[in-house]
């Protein structure tokens, strides 16, 4: 059995067939993965705050970018620096979930897939108005995560952001750079112009953005949209 599995592999590969969950950064092809990448500026000075988007089954990156816009295969601020890729058979429980997905007087229930969810997440976004403060790019791949029931839902935007700062693989060591070197700059300037005050500012910054999101997700319910 183990012989016939690794020769059937083996054909796969001779005939060009590539791995359908194979990540390709250079055709920027993640399937089912949560991305992110820095935001100009706000990310040079809290640089665990960036951009994050979801992939479909084929890779494709999808990302809220804008009002009642939801970008397809066009990151919307540059190369994906970071990413998380879910496994679909262990960590989602979507089958559990499946009358989200009917369609009015369909009467033929179809079990639903990764795509379907995101296509749902999609169609919704696409009519929200988009805010950094309330309602951002977060809220849209928390929103999907809930959809696919990825560890049983309860995703939001501050569980999210702190999962893909604390479990999010860098693309390569290049990618790292390129996002870490502007905040080593910004901060070495800050330091000599401005001392210890320039750092502090920061530190206060990080802590009002981040107290606005805990505040807003775990407090005030409906101020962060998901």
């Amino acid at each position: 059995m183990g012989e016939t599995t690794t020769t059937d592999s083996e054909h796969g590969m001779m005939l060009g067939f590539a791995d359908p969950m194979e990540i390709d950064p250079r055709r920027d092809r993640f399937p089912c993965c949560i991305v992110w990448t820095p935001l100009p500026f706000i990310s040079w000075l809290v640089p665990f705050i960036g951009h994050v988007g979801i992939c479909r089954e084929d890779g494709v990156i999808l990302d809220f970018a804008g009002p009642n816009f939801v970008c397809v295969d066009n990151f919307a601020f540059g190369a994906v620096s970071r990413y998380i890729q879910i496994n679909k058979a262990k960590e989602s429980s979507l089958s559990s979930s499946s009358c989200m997905f009917n369609d009015e007087g369909d009467t033929h229930e179809k079990e639903p897939t990764w795509d379907d969810a995101l296509r749902k997440g999609t169609q919704e976004y696409q009519h929200y108005s988009y805010n950094i403060l309330t309602c951002n790019c977060h809220s849209f791949v928390a929103n999907n995560l809930n959809r696919l029931a990825i560890r049983s839902g309860g995703w939001n935007v501050v569980n999210l952001a702190a999962l893909v700062f604390l479990k999010g693989r860098w693309v390569s060591k290049t990618a790292m750079v390129k996002s870490l070197l502007p905040t080593f700059i910004i901060y070495a300037i800050g330091m000599l112009l401005g001392g210890w005050t320039f750092i502090a500012s920061c530190c206060v910054l990080a802590c009002l953005l981040t107290g606005w999101f805990i505040m807003g997700t775990y407090c005030f319910k409906k101020l962060i949209q998901l």
